[in-house]
């Protein structure tokens, strides 16, 4: 039996004699796949059908965008697009602002920051941006400082000191919350926190400030950027009710960003 939103858009089609358009849309498992699911179904009475592909790491979706295989991208923030659009050479775009996911801190062994043993070692994501990212988080709730002149990306090579002679261990971002046991603590990006079933508000033992500049943005090839879809797409993402959906599922541990 098709949905009442189904029903009405394709009476609406017939009506004007237009086919709904149809895109596909990769994102990241956790909040932005769970978002997009309802953006589609938001845009699907508007005329854009909207195919949500999800990607279990942070590379694929934009070689997939720039091959051509997907349309858009929403998972990713402005310093990650931006270091893949150097090193790789794809010609992307931003096409509008979503959310901003403040990383966390994550263990297994301590509840408390405070009880960190000297030496502990602490798992950080391995690609230069969410990398960096995490020692600024560590830097910003005081357990290390880093050299200023390393920007928004430092490298554990970067830090000028590390009182708890604290070692860091460099995973695939996604592989953070598999490897708790083996670690004593980690930051963990909110997407993959929430997909593996930790809680950013009731799990983390320490949050990034949300006033950073690590917001999300859809990506799309260069050139498509005034294409009618993105407009409908972000008219769907940019809604009343994906702001209340957003509000009232994450409690703030994900924030709007529009």
């Amino acid at each position: 039996m098709l949905r009442l939103t189904t029903l009405t858009s394709v009476l609406a089609l017939m009506a004007t004699g237009l086919a709904a358009e149809e895109i596909k849309v990769g994102v990241s498992p956790g909040e932005h796949a769970e978002i997009m699911e309802e953006v589609a179904r938001i845009a699907e009475p508007m005329g854009l059908e909207i195919d949500v592909v999800e990607f279990s790491d942070y590379v694929v979706p934009n070689q997939a965008l720039a091959d051509g295989d997907i349309q858009a991208n929403s998972f990713q923030h402005v310093p990650y697009l931006e270091a893949q659009m150097k090193d790789r050479g794809f010609e992307l775009s931003v096409v509008g602002n979503t959310i901003t996911t403040p990383m966390g801190v994550y263990s297994d062994k301590i509840t408390d920051l405070a009880d960190l043993e000297e030496g502990a070692t602490f798992g950080i994501p391995n690609d230069p941006t969410n990398g960096g990212r995490a020692l600024l988080v560590l830097q910003e709730i005081g357990l290390i400082k880093v050299d200023e002149a390393a920007g928004l990306v430092p490298t554990v090579l970067d830090i000028t000191e590390n009182p708890k002679d604290l070692s860091f261990k460099e995973l695939d971002a996604a592989q953070l919350p598999r490897s708790l046991a083996d670690l004593d603590a980690a930051l963990i990006n909110t997407n993959y926190a929430i997909a593996s079933g930790l809680s950013p508000k009731e799990d983390s033992i320490a949050m990034e400030s949300a006033e950073n500049p690590y917001v999300n943005v859809i990506a799309v090839r260069k050139g498509d950027e005034d294409a009618a879809w993105v407009e409908t797409l972000l008219k769907a993402y940019h809604s009343d009710e994906i702001k209340t959906f957003i509000d009232e599922s994450y409690q703030g541990t994900v924030i709007t960003s529009w």
